[in-house]
């Protein structure tokens, strides 16, 4: 698979919601305890069937070129073969945040 042919699949909780997406580019952010997602992936509308959640997504998402997600909220990061269907269900269970370094004090 050619660097330019990846696909992500970006797990991450936002307003006691879990959110699964596909992007094309996930970068570390210059913002502190930042990811950057670029070129988000969903399904053909040419597909016959239509799911309601990804459309929902898709609307949330229509005009933006850049998403910045706290690394806290990251459940999971994936490369995967092919993108699949966008979604977003209620956050259920216990969900471990992602660690972090706190940065040192400056006196």
């Amino acid at each position: 698979m050619a660097n330019d042919d990846r696909i992500y699949r970006v797990m991450f909780v936002n307003q006691d919601q879990a959110y699964e997406l596909y992007v094309k580019h996930v970068y570390q952010s210059d913002m502190w305890g930042f990811l950057e997602l670029e070129e988000f992936v969903f399904g053909n509308r040419s597909e016959l069937l239509v799911d309601p959640g990804e459309e929902k997504l898709k609307a949330q998402f229509a005009g933006v070129k850049r998403s910045y997600i706290p690394m806290q909220a990251v459940i999971r990061i994936d490369e995967v073969e092919q993108e699949g269907v966008a979604k977003m269900s209620d956050a259920k269970g216990t969900i471990t945040a992602f660690p972090m370094a706190v940065p040192p004090k400056k006196d």
